[in-house]
């Protein structure tokens, strides 16, 4: 069973949130803390204390990510993105891809304490660990549980290189934590803005801080002296793919100061699919056919699209030197006094 490498809490209701609330079947003959929590934040929300055996999780080989280890301290995502890939794995615990996957969530209670043990044994090699791979690290749960402040302490102690990715502005909450950790190891920061439609925003990644503002936390990290990179994710076919909605996103990012930007064009796999073409059906019914034809070979859209986008981004990006700078430098913006550097340089995330 998928659960086997978790142990899970008392069902003791000490807590005056805490409260008795049918289990998923995962749940079922042990013990978990359930929680709800009556603020306008995590209203609707129901969480699911556990305490995890393991927190390093070996990405496996066949993956083309170009790290071998990852942490996630929560399974599900209050984001809500209607597009979000990782909806699928909530199934995994009997849960659905869909509504449950916006307001069930999994804690991780030990994450840094695990983290701090795995990370000083001896068969630990320092590898790079990356986080926000999956869910996101700071989502609201965040702001409640403060798990990532363990987690980079426990990285910041061992010296061990890691990367986040987020669309949450709560990471400048630890911005101490990530200095004193850069200065030791090597520390990547990116966010994650497909666009910067704050109409379209508000309905399809309606649990996350505006595209802006995630822009704001590329800005304040670049300041301090950590360069941040943008996953320009995703890009939505038919929706955020004009070239002037290109160019105002990317034009931006480069005026956040990021380092390097990545395009990444929308892919349906299974759960994401479902939920993503039922909130496309109500709110662009017009849109659907040429959906399901772009979509109707694989999750991801065709490698003619994918080349196409990616070469006007690349363009548009080499115009404003991203991928050039620096922290030092990347307050400096002049398209015109910039010349194009290869792709695999501009678009290097990770």
């Amino acid at each position: 069973m998928r659960w086997d490498h978790m142990r899970l809490l008392s069902t003791e209701n000490g807590d005056a949130e805490a409260a008795p609330l049918p289990l998923p079947l995962p749940f079922e003959g042990a013990g978990v803390q359930v929680r709800t929590i009556d603020t306008p934040e995590f209203r609707g929300v129901t969480f699911y204390e556990i305490r995890a055996k393991s927190i390093l999780n070996r990405v496996p080989a066949s993956s083309p990510v170009p790290f071998q280890w990852t942490v996630n301290p929560y399974r599900g995502c209050t984001h809500a993105c209607t597009y979000c890939f990782a909806r699928n794995t909530h199934t995994y615990l009997d849960l659905d891809a869909g509504h449950d996957f916006d307001s069930r969530i999994v804690v991780k209670v030990n994450a840094g304490e695990l983290l701090r043990r795995e990370l000083g044994a001896r068969s630990w090699a320092g590898e790079h660990v990356a986080m926000g791979t999956n869910t996101d690290p700071y989502q609201r749960a965040e702001g409640r549980y403060g798990l990532m402040r363990e987690v980079i302490t426990a990285l910041r102690d061992h010296a061990n290189p890691f990367s986040i990715l987020t669309k949450g502005t709560l990471v400048l909450r630890d911005l101490d934590l990530l200095t004193e950790a850069a200065q030791v190891t090597d520390v990547r920061v990116n966010v994650s803005v497909g666009f910067v439609d704050a109409a379209l925003w508000r309905q399809v990644e309606p649990g996350t801080p505006n595209p802006r503002a995630r822009l704001g936390v590329c800005r304040a990290l670049t300041d301090a002296g950590i360069g941040c990179g943008v996953l320009m994710a995703p890009v939505l076919p038919y929706l955020t793919d004009t070239d002037e909605q290109l160019e105002a996103t990317v034009a931006a990012i480069a005026d956040a100061g990021a380092v390097a930007v990545t395009p990444l064009t929308l892919h349906l796999r299974p759960g994401a699919r479902e939920w993503f073409l039922g909130w496309l059906r109500g709110a662009r019914p017009d849109l659907v056919g040429a959906y399901r034809r772009l979509y109707r070979e694989s999750a991801y859209a065709p490698a003619e699209y994918t080349r196409a986008l990616n070469a006007r981004v690349h363009e548009i990006a080499a115009s404003y030197g991203i991928g050039r700078r620096t922290p030092s430098n990347a307050r400096d913006v002049a398209p015109e006094e910039v010349t194009a550097e290869p792709a695999a340089q501009q678009l290097m995330l990770l």
